[in-house]
């Protein structure tokens, strides 16, 4: 390994415009200094080196052996640059973003957007991880998250896309067998589907205009997919508490209908979720731009 100190990378690419240069008066108009700072900085990168690279003279300036030999290999770190400042600085955005999120979102809201996204940016591919539980950013090395609810994490930035309230929904079918139910006690009655939600257990709160309340089903199905408990849902399993969003499609098929619609669940936002502001690649920012711009949850 080089014993030369890492700072004298620039040094070294200083030199290189000297000898490019031939004078130290031309390559101070080009790095923008002054004669007098860059032949002393070339006589620091000398000193490191412990060779003398120029020799130098009232009119002129001459490589020396030890000079051309380090010029012939140096020369590449403005190749070295050139080639970083095309990764970092495109022009078209390119690469690839790993985003997550849960597997309703996903069919229901990024995939019906995705082909307008791929034609504005066709160089930009996207890997989807689809999961019902919370994704670490950090240790999953994912650049976006669309998530339910804002992060608790406060180093993760959130951008809410959407802000809605949970509705109670049942199928058509399942009310004519029990009775579409006209009080908080007939519901807690009936059969339920539930998110498995951390500390809620079988609990449901439910909230009106001026009053909150918390019903306990005692007959219930519980998942940890939304997908699922939209689905069962629809199939008649058990009344839901559901995001209208979410289940647009089923109420206008008819497979769900709103009940007891004076009462209703927590309001709560889709977020999106990175781990930082700072310096976020081209192809991070156009994704966060489109999602933001096209209102996948109208």
């Amino acid at each position: 390994m080089s014993t030369i100190d890492f700072a004298y990378l620039r040094h070294l690419a200083i030199f290189c415009v000297v000898a490019e240069q031939g004078s130290f008066a031309a390559a101070a108009r080009v790095l923008h200094s002054s004669r007098s700072r860059v032949s002393e900085q070339v006589a620091d990168l000398e000193g490191a080196l412990g060779s003398r690279l120029l020799q130098r003279s009232t009119r002129k300036l001459m490589l020396t052996e030890e000079g051309q030999r380090v010029f012939s290999r140096a020369t590449i770190l403005q190749e070295v640059l050139e080639d970083i400042d095309s990764i970092t600085n495109t022009r078209v955005p390119a690469g690839r973003v790993a985003i997550t999120m849960n597997h309703d979102i996903a069919h229901k809201f990024v995939l019906p957007a995705l082909d307008g996204f791929i034609r504005q940016f066709p160089e930009v591919q996207i890997d989807f991880v689809l999961d019902d539980e919370r994704v670490d950013l950090i240790s999953e090395k994912i650049d976006l998250a669309i998530r339910i609810g804002l992060p608790r994490d406060a180093s993760l930035i959130a951008r809410v896309l959407h802000e809605e309230t949970f509705a109670i929904f049942a199928q058509p079918a399942m009310l004519d067998r029990f009775g579409e139910p006209e009080s908080l006690d007939a519901l807690e009655a009936m059969p339920w589907v539930l998110l498995d939600l951390p500390h809620w257990h079988n609990n449901v709160r439910l909230q009106s205009k001026d009053s909150s309340r918390t019903i306990t089903p005692s007959r219930y199905y519980r998942s940890n997919s939304p997908h699922l408990i939209h689905k069962m849902a629809a199939m008649g399993t058990g009344v839901a508490l559901l995001l209208p969003s979410t289940v647009k499609e089923e109420t206008e098929r008819g497979e769900l209908v709103q009940i007891l619609p004076g009462w209703h669940g927590e309001r709560t936002a889709f977020s999106l979720v990175y781990p930082s502001r700072k310096n976020l690649p081209q192809r991070t920012r156009v994704l966060i731009d489109y999602l933001v711009s096209a209102n996948i949850f109208k």
